[in-house]
């Protein structure tokens, strides 16, 4: 089909988008404008803050609309024109404003391409659908990033955010491409299709708050990982640690690819909830696999965890709230109220992780993430019901 086409293309191009403009926007203020780490936090906050405030308000309009497409494109539009201004503006609010309005057309974005996923394929291959999504997004992380490195070192550092722009482009083309008869836009919200009477006719909110907790607890332990993990790397290889990390960057993008194509199929054999629990078991291990020492080899291949562990929490936690909001008409504004939930996790991962580096050293870090991992896991395990494929049992 011609739209799912497009969406693999749009899928490949956005990720860069999306994600692309974080890891490198500080050290871009830093070096080219040399601002201090305080101005540097509070332009990457606003971004941050910007998305999670806007998530939950994002996933009711996309619920209650049938121009996703015109959405999508005004979104990705916001998101290439922030980036982009970032190379000529010079001031303090400009660059916060920018940062704003990035952090919006992102949270308006995503959660837009999954709607437009599900009612173009339906509950029955929406699980193979976003594996497919997050294996091209995975790809055009990769040679996004690539192409930034090599346009930013060679020429200047502005063109990392050229890139950015160029992808834009790239993702605005392939929105063109996909045809809004396709989109079924009562399944897009979660809405029974006429024939479908399965689903739940309320909102199982016992059931979505534990989901949602646990995925929280997911996030809160796996977003300071790898930022704790650099810096314990660049104490032993302070030479060689950004090209170091960029190869971990690299590494779990690619290990990611071929896992979220895997979880796509095996969540029809196994259920969901059963690859889930392996998500977090892999989280935990990664977290304990850091105490072994900062060298290379050990923080790398900790990376490779990372791709695994990531890769399905990616794939499912959409397809877990697109089961339990099945005929409801809320899956968008609940899917947003989620990705808000594990935003503040994340965000908060980085404080408490950094406060116990501090106080008690980065085994002490590394362990009690690993701990919180393992809470989470014990969260999903008690409170999902048994899942197979796309559907509760």
């Amino acid at each position: 089909m011609k739209s799912q086409k497009a969406l693999d293309s749009l899928n490949m191009f956005v990720g860069d988008v999306i994600g692309g403009i974080g890891p490198y926007l500080a050290a871009y203020l830093r070096c080219q404008r040399h601002w201090d780490q305080t101005a540097i936090g509070a332009a990457l906050s606003a971004m941050g803050i910007a998305a999670i405030v806007a998530q939950a308000p994002a996933g009711a309009l996309i619920d209650n609309t049938r121009h996703k497409r015109l959405i999508l494109f005004v979104a990705i539009s916001v998101m290439a024109i922030a980036a982009v201004s970032v190379v000529y503006m010079q001031s303090f609010a400009a660059v916060m404003v920018a940062q704003v309005m990035y952090g919006v057309g992102a949270a308006v974005a995503a959660p837009a391409i999954v709607a437009v996923s599900l009612g173009i394929v339906g509950h029955a291959c929406f699980a193979d659908r976003i594996a497919r999504n997050e294996a091209f997004n995975h790809f055009g992380n990769v040679l996004a990033a690539l192409i930034a490195g090599v346009l930013g070192a060679r020429i200047s550092p502005d063109y990392v955010f050229y890139t950015v722009g160029a992808f834009a482009v790239g993702s605005l083309i392939s929105v063109l491409f996909i045809a809004n008869r396709d989109i079924d836009h009562d399944i897009a919200r979660g809405a029974a299709a006429s024939d479908d009477e399965s689903g739940h006719a309320h909102l199982p909110i016992k059931t979505l708050v534990l989901f949602g907790l646990s995925v929280v607890l997911f996030h809160f332990a796996n977003a300071a990982l790898l930022p704790l993990a650099g810096q314990y790397l660049s104490e032993g290889s302070p030479k060689d640690a950004p090209f170091y990390i960029s190869v971990c960057i690299i590494m779990a993008q690619l290990v990611m690819i071929p896992v979220a194509v895997l979880v796509g199929r095996l969540s029809h054999r196994f259920g969901s909830k059963s690859i889930l629990l392996v998500g977090f078991a892999v989280l935990v291990a990664r977290a304990f696999w850091f105490t072994m020492g900062n060298a290379p080899a050990i923080i790398i291949s900790g990376q490779v965890l990372d791709g695994i562990g990531a890769g399905i929490i990616g794939v499912l936690s959409s397809v877990v709230v697109a089961d339990l909001t099945r005929g409801s008409g809320h899956f968008n504004a609940v899917r947003g109220c989620v990705i808000a939930a594990q935003g503040v996790g994340a965000a908060a991962s980085n404080v408490v992780a950094g406060a116990l580096v501090q106080r008690y050293g980065y085994n002490a870090g590394f362990m009690t993430l690993g701990a919180i991992a393992a809470v989470g896991l014990m969260v999903c395990w008690l409170g999902l019901p048994k899942m197979k494929g796309a559907q509760t049992r």
